[in-house]
C-alpha cells in the first residue's frame, strides 16, 4: 500500500533525518517532496496497523465474552455434579477459563490502545515520525537543524513573523496528534462506564447462591471503572499539551520524549 520502498527501519531513519533538514532548510510550509514521500509512507503504515489492530479488537471481544459467560455457567456445572471427580473437572474447566478470559481481556485492552495510537500516528503522521529523529545523539547537519529548532522553540510563539513556517507546521500537528487521544480517551472511557454500569448491575440481579457470577461481575465492573478514570487522566493530560504544544514539542526535541 505504502509504495514507499523503505527496505528497513535505518533507511528509514536516514531518510527521514535527510529530508526533515531539507524541509527545514527550505524556508516553505508545504512539505519537501522527499518529507512528503516519507509522511505518506508512515500515514500509510498507520492506516493498516489501525485496521489489523480494529479487527483482533473486535474478535477478543467476542471471545472474551463467550469465555466468561462459559466461566459462569461451569460453576453451576460442578455444582450439579456435587463431590467426586466430576467436580474436579468441573472446577478445573473453570479455572482454565478464567485463565483464558483474563489473557483475552489484556489483550482486547492491549488492542484499544494500539487502536488509538495508530489512529494517532495516522492522524498525525508527521509528529509521529519525529520519534524516529535520532534526537540524543544527532551529527553533522541534523545535529545544527535541531539546535535551531530547540532555539526557535524555546522563543515560541513571541518571534512572530520570524518564526519560521516549518515551525509552525510541526507545532500545529503535534497540538493535533495530542488532540486526538484528547478526543479518543474520553470515548473509550465512556463504553467502560457503560460497562461497569453494566456489570454492577448484572450483580445485584443474580441471585446471592450464584456466587461465581457475582464475583466476576464485581470483579469487571471494577475493573472497567479503574480503567474508565485512567482514560480521563490520559485526556486532560493530552488536551492539556494539545492546547499548549510548543513546551511538550521543545521537551521532545531536548531528548526529553
Amino acid at each position: 500500500m505504502s509504495g514507499g520502498g523503505f527496505g528497513d527501519q535505518r533507511h528509514l531513519i536516514d531518510s527521514f533525518s535527510a529530508s526533515f533538514v531539507g524541509y527545514w532548510r527550505s524556508g516553505d510550509r508545504n512539505l519537501s517532496p522527499d518529507l512528503e514521500r516519507v509522511v505518506d509512507y508512515w500515514l500509510s503504515y498507520h492506516v493498516v496497523k489501525a485496521s489489523i489492530a480494529a479487527a483482533l479488537l473486535g474478535v477478543l471481544i467476542t471471545l472474551g465474552v463467550l469465555l466468561w459467560r462459559a466461566f459462569v455457567r461451569a460453576d453451576g456445572l460442578a455444582h450439579g455434579r456435587g463431590a467426586g471427580l466430576g467436580a474436579g473437572r468441573g472446577a478445573g474447566r473453570g479455572a482454565a477459563l478464567a485463565a483464558a478470559g483474563i489473557v483475552v481481556t489484556a489483550l482486547g485492552l492491549a488492542s484499544v490502545a494500539a487502536v488509538m495510537a495508530n489512529v494517532q500516528g495516522a492522524t498525525a503522521p508527521l509528529s509521529s515520525l519525529l520519534s524516529m529523529l535520532p534526537t540524543h545523539a544527532p551529527h553533522g547537519a541534523l545535529a545544527d537543524t535541531l539546535d535551531q529548532v530547540r532555539r526557535q522553540l524555546a522563543d515560541y510563539p513571541n518571534a512572530g513573523d520570524r518564526t519560521p513556517p516549518a515551525l509552525e507546521v510541526m507545532v500545529g500537528d503535534f497540538s493535533l496528534y495530542h488532540l486526538v487521544i484528547a478526543v479518543a480517551a474520553p470515548m473509550v472511557a465512556v463504553v467502560l462506564i457503560g460497562l461497569s454500569t453494566v456489570s454492577w448491575t448484572r450483580s445485584a440481579r443474580t441471585a446471592a447462591s450464584d456466587r461465581r457470577a457475582r464475583r466476576v461481575f464485581r470483579s469487571l465492573g471494577l475493573l472497567w471503572a479503574l480503567l474508565s478514570s485512567a482514560f480521563l487522566v490520559l485526556a486532560a493530560a493530552n488536551a492539556s499539551t494539545a492546547a499548549d504544544p510548543a513546551p511538550a514539542l521543545l521537551g521532545f526535541f531536548g531528548g526529553g520524549w
